[in-house]
């Protein structure tokens, strides 16, 4: 199936991006996070038409991609914005029941202590700098760990979070997805303390596999690591590729092993290709006959 978030600005309203994605044979779709959320008004008339389905929803795709992640206010050390975002969640799932989408993700992001912010922008520059030597791969996990440590309160809130919207809508399927940076608060160890945790609620997990990637050219966990340890509890995945400090590329244009990943992901996992919006028809068409060939 294909993200919204791959139209980006060219394609504004939900029935623009329908009618494009079943021109391109897609019959599902991921309501994906944009800087221009679409209007979704006319998708019941879209949908008669075309017959095409929405099949997940990325939390925060109601709002422009540019605020700040859901996903970290549901973690907030700050009472009513952790309230705030419980809102936002809810009617996310909502929109997902409205549109008989079975699945929502929620992703990752940063700690919210302003110091490791701080330190991640430099370790950051480092990497960028002068690529992954030794030292810097031993500084990256050794910050990750100070992370682990100082978010420990954080992911408490999380698990609270997380178990009251789950109780509450029992039908519908929540997953958690790793972030991209160092400074993410949910990075290998905390994903699996935040399954094991809320494992007879049903949470699941959604793995990225340019995020992944990106954080493995930190000296991070790599794509073989998380897929050995969550691929069992696996609702979905987004497709794309990374290279070089960059990610959302086109599969087959990066340095992502897809063999690998296809060899890992169930065969009952949403596949979703997201891929960023200055890529056009021409490279999504592109994707889809590569990773068909690799298994998918």
């Amino acid at each position: 199936m294909l993200s919204t978030s791959c139209f980006g600005t060219r394609l504004r309203t939900i029935e623009d991006q329908a009618f494009a994605a079943v021109a391109m044979g897609f019959r599902k779709l991921e309501l994906g996070c944009a800087e221009t959320p679409p209007t979704l008004n006319g998708f019941v008339d879209s949908q008669r038409e075309t017959g095409i389905r929405v099949t997940s929803v990325v939390s925060g795709c109601l709002k422009p991609s540019n605020e700040r992640p859901v996903c970290q206010l549901l973690s907030s050390p700050n009472a009513d914005e952790r309230e705030q975002a419980m809102g936002s969640v809810r009617r996310h799932i909502q929109l997902a029941q409205k549109l008989q989408a079975g699945s929502v993700v929620l992703r990752g992001s940063s700690v919210s202590d302003p110091k490791l912010r701080q330190e991640a922008e430099v370790l950051n520059l480092e990497l960028a700098r002068d690529g992954l030597t030794d030292e810097l791969a031993e500084k990256v996990r050794d910050f990750v760990l100070r992370v682990q440590k100082k978010g420990q309160r954080q992911l408490e809130h999380l698990c609270r979070s997380l178990h009251t919207l789950l109780t509450e809508f029992p039908a519908s399927k929540i997953a958690i997805e790793p972030g991209l940076q160092i400074d993410d608060l949910l990075n290998f160890e905390a994903v699996g303390w935040v399954l094991e945790d809320l494992s007879k609620r049903g949470l699941g997990y959604w793995h990225d596999v340019g995020r992944i990637h990106m954080r493995e050219k930190a000296g991070l966990p790599g794509q073989g690591r998380w897929l050995e340890s969550y691929a069992g509890r696996m609702v979905g995945i987004h497709l794309q590729d990374a290279a070089d400090g960059e990610f959302q590329m086109p599969p087959g244009s990066g340095e992502v092993d897809f063999r690998l990943v296809a060899e890992y992901t169930p065969s009952t996992a949403l596949k979703v290709l997201e891929i960023d919006q200055k890529h056009g028809r021409t490279e999504i068409l592109g994707a889809v006959q590569f990773l068909s060939g690799k298994g998918f």
